[in-house]
C-alpha cells in the first residue's frame, strides 16, 4: 500500500497529561508502518461537553505518513489507548488519552466506527489550533475551506485555548 498522509489529535485530561501525550507519541513510533512527520505544539483548553468541573485538556495534532488502512490505523490508536488505560466510561467524560483520526488523506468515510474527516474537528477549537501550527493550507474535503479557515470562522466564539509551556 502506498503512504498516505493523515493527520491525527492527541488529548489528555487524567492523571499525567503531559506523560500520557509523551507515552502515546512513543507508542506510535513504535508502529512500523507510521512515520511522524511533524508534531504541532501542545495547548491547554477547557473540556467541551461532558460532565461539568472536568481538568483541563492538552492537545495536539500529528502529521504521519502511513501505510496502514483507515480502520487499520484505527485499531493501532484503540490499542495505544487501552495501553494508556483509557475508560469509556462517560460520553466526553474525562480520559488519560485521547487519539483520534482528523483526516486521511481526503478520503471521505462515514461508517459507525469511523467518519472521514472528524465529523465534529470543524467545530472544535482545541483541534484546529494544533493543526493549523502543522497544516494551515489543508483543504477539508467536505467544507472545501483550509483548516486555518475553519479556525478563523471560529474565532469569534468564547472558547478558550492556550500554549502549554
Amino acid at each position: 500500500m502506498a503512504l498516505v498522509t493523515s493527520y491525527l489529535a492527541i488529548g489528555s485530561n487524567l492523571g499525567n497529561r503531559l506523560a500520557n501525550i509523551k507515552e502515546s507519541l512513543r507508542y506510535l513510533k513504535e508502529i512500523n508502518r507510521i512515520h511522524i512527520d511533524k508534531i504541532s505544539p501542545i495547548y491547554e483548553s477547557s473540556p467541551e461537553g461532558g460532565p461539568k468541573n472536568q481538568p483541563k485538556y492538552l492537545n495536539l495534532a500529528l502529521k504521519i505518513k502511513t501505510a496502514l488502512a483507515p480502520f487499520d490505523l484505527l485499531n493501532e490508536l484503540k490499542i495505544i489507548e487501552k495501553k494508556l488505560k483509557r475508560r469509556n466510561k462517560i460520553h466526553w467524560g474525562p480520559r488519560t488519552i485521547d487519539l483520534d483520526i482528523l483526516f486521511y488523506g481526503d478520503l471521505i468515510l462515514s461508517s459507525r466506527a469511523l467518519s472521514l474527516p472528524h465529523n465534529l474537528l470543524h467545530k472544535r477549537i482545541f483541534v484546529l489550533n494544533p493543526l493549523v501550527g502543522i497544516a494551515p493550507n489543508f483543504i477539508h474535503p467536505v467544507y472545501n475551506k483550509s483548516v486555518k479557515e475553519l479556525l478563523r470562522g471560529l474565532k469569534n466564539g468564547n472558547k478558550k485555548i492556550v500554549p502549554f509551556n
